[in-house]
């Protein structure tokens, strides 16, 4: 088979690498791919939102399956381009898709069809978002309900916070066009979990669960990121929960896009609060979260790619997926200043150190080949991933692996997967006190 694979992040990297295992694969292209994704892949210099040329590309070299990465083409079309060229692609159409590309669609879904979630209001109006912000008070929640890469939902504990939100995404247009609209929401207190599965339109399979770790500072503290780290399995996710999620949310939310006509396939990934055993939807993303991708891949012991082409088929019941029963860790390395201004073009020294480590992964995002060295490109530059016993296991062999890693003002959390950690300890206490250990 040869499979083309749209992206160039860590989570693009994290499938190349997992699909390059599947002895279904003659050929991997990725577009535009990393220095990372080039040892395993051929890179192509074409944009993630050029689906014209995307298109022509996957015609040109036979492609028998296309796995679209991002979310910024899957909203501009490039699955139905893909479609209707008779091609066979992973990723939901450009209807289906706007589960993402809207929160005010999302909401509008959720309230229709009864999928638990927050209070909100949809506002248009910069003035009318203030008004309604003034009378419902802090804490309170501010979405862009366009795409903003992650960084568009603003968590206010006071109403100036609320109001200077507003301002960043409406008047200034901090985020551009995905602040035409915002969404106003309670503020929801719990434990968030990342709960992804695998869609073909009817069938709905669940991956592993996973939690990431959105804000910049350590103790979940400053600005949303696109993330910061991610781990697998996620203590929160137990049986009763997953069976819950799936029955109040997954499968209503299969079924609601197929009764609106856009029937979704792909990754459906629901941003869950849970509170006391309460589950409220968050958000809905159209593809792989980044990084929840790379500790979700490294645990994954089956073959991706017949899942990924049963999907694609609309023959995704009966699959099953295998789970190493160890926990995966990955720790964000991320440019200093990240997600503001930051500095570029520092060589990144310990690659080949981390390599040599067992059960250990360092995938490549924000990364470029200059002069024969690796340098930093972007805000986040490497995701490096671990395997381990347990969470603290995993963190611990993450970690090891990062002290190996230098650039200049690398910045990265100290603390990814606290709260499993913290649930690992108490558990391993209970049982010393019990005399079990």
């Amino acid at each position: 088979m040869n499979i083309l694979v749209v992206g160039g992040g860590g989570r693009e990297h994290a499938l190349v690498w997992k699909i390059a295992q599947s002895e279904l694969v003659e050929k991997i292209y990725c577009a535009p791919g990393n220095p990372g994704i080039a040892q395993h892949a051929e890179c192509v210099n074409i944009s993630v939102d050029d689906v014209h040329a995307l298109t022509e590309f996957a015609v040109q070299k036979d492609i028998d399956l296309t796995v679209i990465g991002p979310e910024l083409p899957l909203v501009l079309g490039l699955a139905d381009a893909l479609r209707a060229r008779g091609l066979l692609v992973f990723g939901p159409s450009k209807a289906a898709a706007e589960i993402e590309g809207s929160k005010a669609f999302m909401k509008s879904l959720f309230a229709k069809y009864n999928i638990p979630t927050a209070e909100h209001r949809t506002f248009s109006d910069a003035e009318a978002a203030k008004a309604y912000v003034g009378i419902q008070g802090a804490p309170i929640v501010i979405k862009a309900s366009g795409l903003a890469a992650g960084k568009g939902a603003v968590v206010c504990q006071t109403i100036s916070q609320a109001m200077d939100a507003l301002d960043r995404i409406m008047v200034k247009r901090e985020f551009g066009d995905a602040g035409d609209e915002v969404v106003v929401e309670e503020f929801l207190a719990g434990e968030e979990a990342s709960f992804l599965a695998i869609v073909d339109g009817e069938t709905v399979v669940p991956l592993a669960g996973s939690q990431d770790h959105k804000a910049v500072g350590e103790g979940d503290t400053g600005p949303n990121t696109g993330g910061m780290g991610a781990y697998s399995p996620a203590p929160v996710l137990d049986a009763e929960m997953v069976r819950r999620a799936m029955d109040q949310v997954m499968l209503p939310t299969a079924r609601a896009m197929v009764a609106e006509g856009r029937p979704f396939q792909g990754i459906l990934y629901a941003g869950l609060m849970i509170d006391d055993g309460r589950i409220k939807t968050l958000e809905f993303n159209a593809r792989f979260g980044d990084p929840e991708c790379q500790p979700l891949l490294m645990r994954m012991k089956s073959d991706l790619v017949p899942v990924l082409l049963a999907a694609a088929r609309g023959e995704l019941e009966g699959q099953e997926i295998e789970w190493d029963e160890r926990a995966a860790v990955c720790v964000v390395m991320a440019s200093n200043g990240y997600p503001n201004a930051y500095e570029k073009g520092q060589t990144i020294d310990g690659l080949d150190a981390v390599a040599e480590m067992e059960d250990c992964v360092v995938f490549h995002a924000g990364t470029k080949r200059q002069n024969g060295r690796i340098i930093n490109d972007g805000g986040r530059v490497l995701g490096v991933t671990a395997l381990g016993k347990g969470v603290t296991g995993a963190r611990e062999a993450a970690y090891a692996a990062v002290r190996r890693i230098e650039w200049k003002e690398a910045y990265y959390r100290r603390d990814i997967g606290h709260r499993a950690v913290a649930r690992e300890e108490e558990e391993a206490a209970e049982l010393e006190e019990a005399g079990l250990e």
